[in-house]
């Protein structure tokens, strides 16, 4: 099971290393259409976030790393680190922030250390050729990842399964959340929250720890 999990996950990196050699550090480097709907996901995400001064954040799939820029806008005390399987994302994201002591990058899939949040924004969009049940499979191992490794709370997006069908694709996911509310609701905090509002063919889900 892990060895098919790590072929999948392979397959996805190269995708996503392929992206950003196509269209370099911007949003469609990262498979998103524009900065515009990059930016609105990003506002979504921090909705996680209640802490005013000094915090950390792990970033999964951090691609080049454009959240840690959205968050260094608008924080002054914050400690970042960023994970992606791809190599690629991570020398671009070194070489963009060199000499930087807020940020940290690192080339894996799972965080090295407990933050205070964790945020994952499209790592469940690409599912390239795996089935639904094997990604859905996936999806909550991770989930599981990101809550044992924040402290405060954890935010992540997905496509909807209510998108249009004439605008679905085979190769991506599209996660049920009623679904997934359902079993952060269940499994993870008793304060969660369903973000399905803002314009996108997507969702946020926020599961905030007491």
């Amino acid at each position: 099971m892990q060895d098919d999990n790590d072929a999948i996950l392979e397959k996805v990196a190269s995708y996503y290393s392929s992206k950003l050699a196509e269209h370099g550090q911007s949003a469609r480097g990262v498979d998103w259409n524009g900065a515009e709907g990059q930016t609105l996901r990003f506002e979504q995400l921090s909705k996680v976030i209640s802490l005013s001064r000094e915090f950390s954040v792990n970033d999964l799939g951090c691609g080049y790393g454009a959240y840690f820029d959205y968050l260094r806008s608008r924080h002054d005390l914050l400690h970042y680190r960023g994970f992606d399987l791809s190599a690629e994302m991570i020398f671009a994201a070194q070489q963009r922030f060199a000499g930087n002591d807020e940020a940290h990058f690192a080339v894996t899939g799972e965080p090295d250390a407990v933050a205070d949040y964790g945020v994952a924004s499209g790592i469940f969009n690409v599912r390239l050729d795996s089935t639904d049940d094997a990604w859905r499979s996936h999806v909550l191992r991770t989930l599981d990842m990101l809550n044992k490794t924040s402290h405060r709370g954890f935010s992540f997006n997905c496509l909807t399964s209510y998108s249009d069908q004439d605008r679905m694709r085979d190769y991506l996911y599209y996660a049920d959340p009623c679904d997934l509310f359902d079993h952060c609701k269940r499994t993870y905090s008793r304060d969660v929250a369903l973000l399905h509002d803002y314009g996108l063919y997507e969702f946020t889900i926020v599961v905030r720890k007491s």
